[in-house]
């Protein structure tokens, strides 16, 4: 039987959340290597999961992930330089890398669901982020954001 997971409010899990941060975030796996152009993907990634709670599976997913990410980023600037479509002026095709586009996309977001770094996993239901996002727009529209109150730049 697996155990249960801690409590977040417990003593045991403030010290398993300090010593995640000591032993800092986790490291592609020797067999999984990124290049360094996914690195902020990687690191993005674990950052989105406690430090204890990725395996080896995980971490393997994860590399995929972060190389996927990266690889969209690059066909992207890629399809903005080529343009749309490639070949004759008004017998021009659709570029092919939009295909390769659609299919990485629909790989990140299976890969997101397969190691739970998905929005619900990481933010939680759509239904609370609604609601949460119903109260900044009140909040916002009342204008009485105080002074003090710290803003992002």
């Amino acid at each position: 039987m697996k155990p249960r997971n801690q409590r977040s409010d417990s003593i045991t899990a403030a010290l398993q959340a300090a010593q995640n941060v000591a032993e800092g975030p986790r490291e592609p796996l020797p067999h999984t290597p990124i290049p360094e152009g996914a690195r902020p993907f990687w690191d993005a990634i674990m950052r989105n999961k406690p430090r204890d709670r990725w395996n080896d599976v995980d971490l393997a997913h994860a590399a995929n992930l972060a190389r996927c990410q990266f690889d969209i980023e690059r066909l992207q600037q890629e399809l903005d330089a080529e343009g749309d479509l490639v070949g004759d002026l008004f017998v021009g095709k659709l570029n092919p890398k939009h295909k390769l586009l659609e299919t990485l996309h629909k790989r990140v977001a299976y890969l997101s669901r397969l190691i739970h770094v998905h929005t619900e996993a990481t933010v939680g239901r759509v239904q609370d982020a609604g609601n949460a996002l119903q109260l900044e727009r009140r909040v916002e529209s009342a204008g009485n954001v105080h002074r003090l109150i710290a803003r992002r730049a």
